[in-house]
């Protein structure tokens, strides 16, 4: 029997939930691996290498390969285990907050400054806010962008 999820109509919004859990676990434990330096060095020197040694789908590999957040939320990942990838770049949570929204780091910190987005219009899926998937990197928009 499925399990009534309602949030999944909250636009810009992914629940890890146990269905999430058990989609991205490979996903999640690579992301973990990251955490000693010698898994990190192995990493930047051969991504691709690095990846194949763990049974992730190859969807996965390509959002991390990617560095699209986005997409790996999608594919099972927990954003506090997606923090070591950009931690192993040197990136801010700051940082990867603003690349997940197609903000810059001034103006997703500044946005957050001022009390974060608005509820208006971005209540549920169909409306026309900022955080609609329209709006966003994973959207329309940043899906044209992904050739460029």
């Amino acid at each position: 029997m499925a399990l009534d999820k309602p949030y999944l109509d909250i636009p810009g919004t992914i629940i890890f939930d146990a269905e999430q859990s058990r989609k991205g676990y490979w996903l999640n434990q690579f992301c973990m691996s990251l955490m000693k330096a010698g898994n990190r060095a192995r990493f930047k020197a051969d991504e691709r290498a690095y990846l194949d040694e763990w049974p992730m789908t190859e969807e996965q590999k390509q959002a991390v390969l990617a560095r699209d957040l986005n997409w790996c939320m999608r594919t099972g990942g927990n954003i506090y285990f997606l923090a070591k990838i950009g931690a192993t770049d040197g990136l801010s949570f700051q940082q990867m907050a603003g690349s997940m929204t197609g903000m810059s780091e001034e103006e997703y910190r500044d946005m957050m400054m001022k009390g974060g987005r608005s509820p208006e219009g971005n209540r549920y899926l169909g409306e026309d806010g900022d955080a609609q998937p329209q709006h966003q990197p994973q959207g329309a928009a940043g899906r044209k962008n992904k050739g460029a």
